[in-house]
């Protein structure tokens, strides 16, 4: 416990004194308040733990985090369980799986928040140069040293460690991070 805690706090300490990675959440939390002003909504995905963050922090924005407020349109693209079934099942195109929700429920001026802890995992990074091709702004939550998805999206935020865990619950601090700056912006 205590190596793993010594860890975390080592990357938390380094992300809280490093300005580009703070300028990035504030540009990151602007973008989805702004997003959400202007009528639109956020989409999320991811595979494995990445994909029950995106169910959770979905959740932060349509339900609440500290405040209740009016919903926030957000939708984690992992809890449709019969299309992802299906379309496994139908095409085993895996790869195309968040590609094809964003094609169907994404629309110009929506934002997607894509989470890969390697920043290769081959769906998220076809969800991304899907969202952009419709229009939709891109913010990349990546681990390590952001994989293929580095420079991709719109906004990067990169947790540099290639410790799977470490990585996701940085994930988890950046996310709450960015549900509280928006609940803030919408209660304000």
């Amino acid at each position: 416990m205590k190596k793993a805690f010594t860890e975390t706090l080592a990357l938390i300490k380094d992300l809280n004194e490093d300005p580009i990675f703070q300028k990035h959440v504030e540009d990151a939390s602007k973008l989805m308040s702004t997003t959400l002003r202007n009528g639109n909504k956020i989409l999320w995905c991811g595979n494995g733990g990445s994909a029950a963050d995106c169910q959770h922090l979905s959740a932060e924005l349509v339900a609440k985090l500290n405040h209740i407020r009016p919903a926030l349109a957000s939708l984690a693209l992992t809890t449709d369980t019969s299309f992802l079934t299906a379309w496994i099942n139908d095409t085993n195109k895996s790869e195309e799986l968040f590609s094809r929700q964003i094609e169907a429920l994404g629309q110009e001026g929506d934002c997607l928040i894509a989470i890969s802890t390697s920043g290769n995992s081959e769906n998220v990074i076809h969800a991304v140069d899907t969202a952009m091709a419709h229009g939709l702004k891109t913010i990349a939550l990546l681990g390590n040293n952001g994989g293929q998805l580095k420079n991709t999206a719109d906004i990067q935020l990169i947790v540099p460690s290639d410790n799977t865990q470490r990585v996701q619950e940085i994930h988890m601090i950046v996310g709450h991070t960015l549900c509280e700056h928006i609940e803030e912006d919408f209660l304000s």
